[in-house]
Parts: structure tokens; C-alpha cells; sequence
């Protein structure tokens, strides 16, 4: 076997897998939830400036390190060298039981959701195995909807086992498509679909209270009002644009396979994460130009793109996106797929995780490391979230996985946090460690993600401490585990 992984990423490699696996499903859906919080069309593109600002402060930090350390498992490397192994164990752990793979089941399963567009058997509600009970408020069920989310990820499992190079042509092929498709949603809708009504610039545009909006009414539980309202819901509104735009730091998990990364991780990052900022605010724009501020709060299903399209061409134009968003949803988990088992190969490498998940396939990528992930993602599609209504005793049933992702949300600020920290940590810890990139305005630019990120973590505390609590439980449920594997080592 091959033991050791080969470079195999140019530049242009690079940015596709920042690019590929950043445009997923969330830049076609969660601009619903938003604007709901924040009833106000100048508002929701302040939300996604913030997170975009966030998204580039974090890629200049993040750029320095993958520079200094360009190794395998990115992000697990910069927190074990910066905190110590503990540290580091808790990121992987993470990853492996939610993060990662948490997020390539929501994307299987958005992938299957538009799929049942084109092919009304695939639905959430057509199933191969009834839900079966597991308590008062969780089941497990095979729908059409899970099993093709569970076939898709089975498939770019198999793909990526098969060589760097047949997950790299797919890779580059979904990303140009899916960017080339949301470029033409932007242009559409900017060209051809502007709504006099939607897109009028008077004072509703940044006040809310002028679209019928309140604190109260946008989350039942708020006791704030006023401006601290505001700020509160705004920061809760830009979960979901962070969400659209994570999984820019996947291309350092794959470091170890990208040639010359002194230059070409740096290079790549930021100019991944600057195109899909820049796409995603147009996107945006594209929105409340099209569609007044209540049909994007209340699209079926969250569907924003599909509602923008299908307002400037009817039906077809529904189709169409559907067909763009399964494109986007491909490429995104193949990314995903991609670079997320590098980090639980760097650890089992390090001795922190099961020997043979270190080990490298006859094709030379960490085929048990990928295969365990695609088993654990796999899964995560089959339970259900249930719930019973009080009046008339009907049964609905969710996805767990997302409930786990709103979990996780809070926590995974913290860990992008401390990765951005590290950069301080280690320039006073490491100071003649070479760096072929050096942090464009630093302090200003770490500082500046720090600020967003911890009113963010206070804020989502503030509103929603229920689910904080639990994702902050999720993520340290790794230090009893690393404690474990160390008596055991």
C-alpha cells in the first residue's frame, strides 16, 4: 500500500475545493429564515455582509497557518500545535460525529429534497421503513428521500476511494457548473426579474417596524426591545448565511495533497472565499429585487432561488433551479467527502484515533478513514425528529441531523475562534517557524473576526440557550473520550 499521500492539487485544484465546497444548498434556502428575523430587505444583506466580513477575516487568519503547517487534517494540525493535543482531539471528534458529517447528510438530503422536483416519488413522506418510534420525540424511517440522500453518499464515497484524481475532475466539473448557475441566478435576477415593488429603496428597506415587523413577533421568546432587539435578531438571522458559508477551511484538511501550499493554500483560500462572498451578496440582491420581502419569508419550503425563478419564468424557471441546486448540492459533498477524512486520518496518524484509519489505500487516499465517514454520514439521514400536536394528536417528523447542526452552531464559532487565535498563539510561541504568508492587517484582521465571534457565541447564548448548552456538550464530549484514549495508549 501507499504510505504516504501524494500532491496532487494545483492551485486551480485548490480554489475549486474552497469554492465547490462552500456552494452547497444554504445560499439557495436560508435567506428565508433571515428575513424573517430581520423583516426588513436592508437588513438581510447587512446580515450576509457581516457573515461575508467574517468569512474573509477568518481565510486571511486561516491563511497564515495552512502557509506554516501544511499538513494533513488543516484545522486539527493549527489547534493541536497552537493548544496542545486535547485540543485538537476535541476539533477531529467533533468533526467525525456532527460537523462533518452532519453537514454531508443536510446536503445528501437537499440534494434528494429538490430531486423530488423532477421526481415526485422522492419525498420525505414516501416510505420504504414507516418511522419507527424511539421515544416520545425521535424515530427512525427509510424514505425515497433518505435513500437516495443515503446512495449519494455511498457513491462519492466510492468515487474519492478510488484516487485523488477521479474526486479531482469531479470536483472541478460540479464547481464550474454550480458556479456558472448561480452567476446566472444573479444575472437573471438582476437583469430580467426587478420588481419595482421589491426592490423600492425607501426607509422599509433598513426599518422593519415599517413591514409590519416586531421583536416578539419574529421570536416569540424575545424580552428585548428596541435597538438591542435588532442587534440580537441580527446576529441570530446570520446563522444561517455562516452556515452557507463554512466549510472554507476544508481545503487545509487535504494540505498534505496540494503542491507548493506555502503559496497555493493562501492563494486559494482567499480567492475562494472572496468569489463566493461576492456571489453570495449578489445572490442576494438578486432576491429582493425579484420577490417582495413577504414572498422571501414565506417561499415553500425556504425555496428563495426556486421563488426567484420561477417569478421571472414560471415553472420552468422552478425546474431549472431545481436542476442548478442538485448541481450545487453534488459538488459541495464530493468536497466534503473529500477533505473531511483527511482529518480523522491525521489523527488516527498522530495515534489519537483507531490504527487502521491512518492507513492509505492501494490508490493512495485514506480509504478506511473515508469509508468510516460515509457509514457515520450515511446514518445521520435515517433518524427523525417527532412531535405530536396537543389539539389534534398528528404526528410530524424531522430530520435529526438538522436539529444536531443547530446544535453545533455555537460551538463550531468557538472553534473557528480559537483556530483564528492560534495565529497569535503561535507567532509568540513559534516566532522564527518560516511563514510564507503573513496575515494581511494584523492584529486588526484576527481581532475583528474574534469581536463578531464572540458576540455571536453571547448572543445565540442569550436566545437560545437551550440548544447552545447541548452543541457546547456534543463538542466536549471528546475530552472524556481523548482522556480514555490516552490511558489506553
Amino acid at each position: 500500500m501507499t504510505q504516504s499521500l501524494t500532491r496532487g492539487l494545483g492551485l486551480a485544484d485548490a480554489i475549486f475545493l474552497v469554492v465547490g465546497s462552500m456552494i452547497g444548498s444554504g445560499i439557495f434556502l436560508v435567506s428565508a429564515e433571515s428575513a424573517r428575523l430581520v423583516g426588513a430587505p436592508g437588513l438581510l444583506l447587512l446580515v450576509w455582509a457581516l457573515a461575508g466580513v467574517m468569512t474573509i477575516t477568518g481565510a486571511l487568519c486561516c491563511a497564515e497557518l495552512a502557509a506554516m503547517l501544511p499538513k494533513a487534517g488543516g484545522q486539527y494540525v493549527f489547534l493541536r500545535e497552537a493548544y496542545g493535543p486535547t485540543t485538537g482531539f476535541v476539533f477531529g471528534w467533533s468533526m467525525l460525529l456532527v460537523i462533518q458529517t452532519g453537514t454531508i447528510a443536510a446536503v445528501a438530503v437537499a440534494f434528494a429534497n429538490f430531486l423530488g422536483v423532477l421526481v415526485p416519488g422522492v419525498s420525505s413522506t414516501t416510505y420504504l421503513v414507516a418511522p419507527i418510534a424511539l421515544g416520545a420525540r425521535y424515530a427512525v424511517s427509510v424514505s425515497t428521500q433518505q435513500l437516495v440522500a443515503v446512495l449519494l453518499i455511498l457513491l462519492l464515497t466510492a468515487a474519492n476511494w478510488r484516487g485523488l484524481a477521479l474526486a479531482r475532475r469531479i470536483q472541478q466539473l460540479f464547481t464550474v457548473t454550480k458556479t456558472l448557475a448561480l452567476a446566472a441566478l444573479i444575472v437573471i435576477g438582476l437583469g430580467m426579474g426587478w420588481n419595482a415593488s421589491a426592490a423600492a429603496f425607501t426607509s422599509a428597506w433598513m426599518d422593519a417596524t415599517r413591514n409590519g415587523w416586531s421583536a416578539v413577533t419574529a421570536m416569540p421568546t424575545m424580552t428585548a426591545t428596541g435597538t438591542a432587539a435588532v442587534l440580537m435578531l441580527l446576529g441570530r438571522a446570520m446563522v444561517g448565511p455562516l452556515f452557507a458559508q463554512s466549510a472554507w477551511n476544508n481545503v487545509t484538511f487535504a494540505a498534505g495533497e496540494v503542491r507548493d501550499p506555502g503559496r497555493n493554500l493562501p492563494r486559494a483560500l482567499l480567492v475562494g472565499c472572496a468569489v463566493v462572498v461576492t456571489l453570495y451578496l449578489l445572490a442576494n440582491v438578486a432576491y429582493v429585487v425579484t420577490l417582495p420581502l413577504e414572498a422571501i419569508q414565506k417561499a415553500p419550503q425556504n425555496r428563495v432561488a426556486t421563488a426567484a425563478m420561477q417569478a421571472v419564468f414560471g415553472a420552468p424557471g422552478a425546474v431549472a433551479m431545481a436542476i442548478g441546486i442538485m448541481i450545487a448540492t453534488f459538488g459541495a459533498n464530493n468536497g466534503l467527502i473529500l477533505a473531511g477524512a483527511r482529518v480523522s486520518y491525521a489523527m488516527a496518524r498522530d495515534g489519537l484515533f483507531f490504527a487502521p484509519v491512518a492507513r492509505l489505500n492501494t490508490a493512495g487516499v485514506p480509504g478506511v478513514a473515508l469509508l468510516a465517514q460515509g457509514v457515520w454520514a450515511a446514518l445521520l439521514t435515517l433518524p427523525r425528529t417527532r412531535a405530536v400536536d396537543a389539539t389534534t394528536g398528528a404526528v410530524t417528523y424531522g430530520n435529526v441531523y438538522t436539529q444536531l447542526l443547530e446544535y453545533i452552531i455555537p460551538a463550531d464559532l468557538v472553534l473557528y475562534g480559537l483556530m483564528v487565535y492560534a495565529v497569535v498563539v503561535l507567532r509568540r510561541r513559534l516566532p522564527d517557524t518560516p511563514r510564507p504568508y503573513r496575515t494581511w492587517g494584523y492584529p486588526v484582521t484576527p481581532t475583528i473576526y474574534l469581536v463578531l465571534a464572540a458576540a455571536l457565541v453571547i448572543d445565540l447564548g442569550v436566545l437560545a440557550p437551550a440548544t447552545s448548552g447541548i452543541g457546547y456538550l456534543l463538542v466536549l464530549s471528546g475530552v472524556p473520550v481523548y482522556w480514555v484514549w490516552g490511558r489506553r495508549g
